[in-house]
């Protein structure tokens, strides 16, 4: 994709917070379910799938907001300090739910502690942060 617009980016940087907004949405309502195992509960399927999107869109995250930055020419030294810690926040989350997808059986429990995780909140943070940045006119 090295060679997409700033339109292409942009859209590609907003189905990423979609995927991560999404899946932190559905993380809460499975949590308060009480469920032991996601095997028991007929959205356990959904949840392996939207922590699987959740994660899948975290990889290149940072990245791809650097990208959206440099191709509508914005000053990219403002911007570099976020980027770092978009960047960190991501991996420490993505490492974080790729332990809780290997599990046999995902908990709510599990899930309430992984929404919990200061790694996830802080990510969280970030990504609300983008998706406002997102809806400023290019």
């Amino acid at each position: 994709m090295s060679g997409s617009s700033a339109t292409e980016i942009h859209d590609d940087l907003a189905k990423r917070v979609d995927a991560i907004e999404a899946g932190y949405e559905f993380m809460l309502a499975y949590a308060a379910q009480g469920a032991l195992s996601d095997a028991a509960v007929s959205s356990g399927p959904q949840l392996r799938d939207l922590l699987q999107r959740f994660d899948a869109a975290l990889d290149g995250l940072a990245d791809t907001f650097r990208r959206l930055v440099v191709a509508q020419g914005l000053e990219l030294e403002t911007y570099a300090g976020f980027l770092d810690v978009l960047a960190r926040d991501a991996a420490a989350s993505a490492g974080a739910l790729r332990m809780v997808r290997a599990q046999k059986a995902i908990s709510s429990q599990m899930i309430d502690n992984l929404n919990a995780s200061i790694h996830v909140r802080a990510l969280l943070t970030d990504v609300f942060l983008v998706d406002e940045l997102l809806k400023q006119p290019q």
